[in-house]
């Protein structure tokens, strides 16, 4: 996977424009993606996972510039700390206190996203913009190391598996960086 852009198809970026839920890999673990600006693509997801309806997804983008779509601006100090972090395997949450976001952050007024450590992961986000990207299970169950797994979870529930061979990497570290540049682990 890392030398072949597997990310690098007409298609999978159409899909994911449309609102529709694959599964494919991301930089740490197959994820059941879709886009986090369709509600009704998150709901989906949430639908399929059998997810917590209280607990918020994590948010994959681009380039730091795509938080702005979430109506969250950092402060200096954060602007600066992130740089520590991204890219890379941490996910970071910020306030997020717009109620055009609660369908993505469930009423915890805060959003987790994550700048991938991959050059072309990041460049199809690009493209097609924010995608939230859970791990491909159901809850409390282990995530999907092929996609033959994924497929036992969700089978024709999804759009498209984008296969890319036996992916085990690990959940990413999940940190709340705070306006004054401070630092709680959440998750190592």
């Amino acid at each position: 996977m890392a030398s072949d852009n597997i990310w690098n198809n007409e298609e999978l970026e159409n899909m994911l424009k449309r609102g529709e839920v694959l599964v494919m890999p991301t930089d740490t673990l197959y994820g059941i993606v879709g886009s986090a600006l369709h509600a009704e693509t998150v709901d989906k997801i949430y639908e399929l996972r059998g997810r917590n309806k209280e607990k918020p997804c994590i948010i994959l983008i681009g380039n730091a510039d795509q938080l702005e779509k979430f109506e969250i601006s950092l402060s200096v100090l954060q602007k600066e700390k992130i740089e520590e972090y991204w890219p890379g395997p941490t996910s970071i949450i910020f306030d997020c206190p717009s109620e055009d976001f609660k369908y993505l952050h469930r009423g915890t007024k805060s959003l987790a996203f994550r700048l991938p450590a991959s050059e072309h992961l990041r460049e199809l986000l690009e493209k097609v913009g924010p995608l939230i990207a859970p791990s491909a299970n159901r809850e409390g169950h282990d995530p999907a190391l092929t996609i033959e797994e994924a497929r036992k979870y969700f089978g024709d529930e999804v759009s498209l598996y984008l296969d890319a061979g036996t992916v085990e990497g690990k959940a990413s570290r999940v940190i709340r960086l705070h306006p004054e540049g401070t630092v709680d682990l959440i998750r190592a």
